[in-house]
C-alpha cells in the first residue's frame, strides 16, 4: 500500500509540474485570456476551433451558458433555444466578469490544455487523499496533509478563475504561482516521508538554517520574477512583439533588485555547496541545486542580453520551480526531526 501511495504522490507531483510548465507557456504566448470564462471555455467543455462557432447565426441551436461574440462583447445564452431570423436580446445576457471579447484559436487551446492538466492534477491529488485514509489509524498527519493538498488544489483553481476575471492582475498571478509552489512542497513532503530512502545528515554546522535562508531567497526571487514578467507583458502590449530589444530598455526598480539578488542567491548556495563538500556530507541534491541555479541565471542573462529568445521565459520559470522543489527536499534530508518516525 505504501508503494502505491508513493507512486501516486510522485505522479501527482509530475502533473503539478506539468501544470506549472503549461502555465509558463500560457504566459509566453499571451494566452491567459484564451478562455475568457471559467471553468468552461466560451461556455463549452471542449472549446471551438473556429470563430464561426462564436458568431450568431440564424436557425442555430444554442445551449444555456454557451457564449458568442456579438458587437465586441461576450453574450451568454440564458436558456436552450434555436435562433430566428433576427437577434433577440431577451435570449442573451452580457458577460459581466470582464469586457475581453477576442477569440484566438491558438490562445484558446493553449489555455485549454493548461486547464486540462490542472484537472488531471486535481484528480490525482484527490485519489491520493482517498488512498491516504488507510493511513489514518497509524499516521493521521499524512492523511491530513493529503487532504490539505486537495483543498489547496481547489483554492488554486479558484485563484486561476480570479486571474481570468481580473484580466491577469499581477498580484493574483504572483499568488497563483506561489500557491503552486506550496502544493509542490506538500507533495514533496509526503514523498519524502513515505520513501524508504532517507538521508539524515548529522552535522554541527548550521546547514539547515542556511538551506532555509536559501529557499526563502528563491521564493522572493520567484515573486519578484513574476512582477518583472508582468512589466514585460505590459511593454509587449505597448511596444509590440517585434520590439524585443526595447522591452527592458527602461526597467523598473524590481528588475534591478531581482537581478542583483541573484548574485546573493548564488553566493549563498555556493557557500552551502562548499561546506557540504568540505564536511564530506552525502547530500548529492546540492549538486542539483547549484546546476539549476546556474542554468536559471544563464537564462536570465540570455533574456536580457539576447532579447528574449524563444522559450527562454518559460524555461526561466520552470527552472525556478524545480530549484524550489530540490531545495525543499534537501531541507527535509538534513532535518533531524522525523515527524513520522522511522517506520512511517
Amino acid at each position: 500500500m505504501k508503494k502505491n501511495f508513493l507512486k501516486l504522490a510522485k505522479l501527482s507531483l509530475i502533473l503539478v509540474y506539468l501544470v506549472i510548465i503549461a502555465g509558463a507557456v500560457v504566459r509566453m504566448t499571451g494566452s491567459g485570456m484564451g478562455c475568457p470564462d471559467w471553468p468552461k471555455c466560451f461556455g463549452y467543455y471542449v472549446p471551438p476551433t473556429d470563430v464561426e462557432t462564436l458568431q450568431w447565426q440564424t436557425n442555430r441551436e444554442f445551449k444555456k451558458g454557451q457564449v458568442i461574440i456579438y458587437g465586441e462583447t461576450l453574450q451568454v445564452a440564458k436558456r436552450d433555444f434555436t435562433t430566428a431570423d433576427t437577434f433577440f436580446d431577451n435570449n442573451w445576457e452580457a458577460y459581466t466578469k470582464h469586457d475581453y471579447a477576442i477569440f484566438n484559436v491558438w490562445h484558446t487551446w493553449i489555455e485549454y490544455v493548461n486547464r486540462l492538466l490542472g484537472a488531471l492534477a486535481g484528480l490525482a491529488t484527490l485519489a491520493l487523499a482517498l488512498l491516504s485514509l488507510r493511513y489514518w489509524s497509524e499516521n493521521k498527519l499524512l492523511t491530513l496533509l493529503s487532504w490539505l493538498i486537495v483543498f489547496g488544489m481547489g483554492f488554486q483553481a479558484w485563484l486561476g478563475a480570479t486571474v481570468v476575471y481580473s484580466l491577469l492582475a499581477p498580484v493574483r498571478i504572483t499568488l497563483h504561482m506561489l500557491m503552486a509552489l506550496v502544493i509542490v512542497g506538500l507533495l514533496i513532503y509526503l514523498i519524502y516521508r513515505t520513501s524508504d530512502k532517507k538521508v539524515k545528515a548529522e552535522t554541527k554546522i548550521p546547514l539547515k538554517n542556511l538551506l532555509i535562508s536559501a529557499l526563502a531567497l528563491t521564493l522572493v526571487q520567484i515573486a519578484l520574477g513574476t512582477q518583472v514578467r508582468q512589466f514585460v507583458d505590459e511593454q509587449i502590449d505597448t511596444l509590440g512583439e517585434s520590439a524585443k530589444n526595447l522591452w527592458l530598455a527602461s526597467p523598473t526598480l524590481k528588475f534591478y533588485i531581482h537581478r542583483s539578488l541573484s548574485i546573493v542567491v548564488l553566493l549563498l548556495n555556493g557557500c552551502i555547496f562548499w561546506m557540504i563538500k568540505r564536511k564530506k556530507l552525502t547530500l548529492p541534491k546540492m549538486n542539483w541545486v547549484l546546476a539549476l541555479l546556474l542554468l536559471e541565471i544563464a537564462t536570465g542573462i540570455v533574456m536580457y542580453y539576447f532579447d528574449f529568445p524563444f522559450a527562454s521565459q518559460p524555461l526561466h520559470l520552470v527552472l525556478a520551480s524545480l530549484l524550489f522543489g530540490v531545495q525543499f527536499y534537501l531541507i527535509l534530508e538534513v532535518s533531524q526531526k522525523q515527524a513520522f518516525g522511522t517506520n512511517s
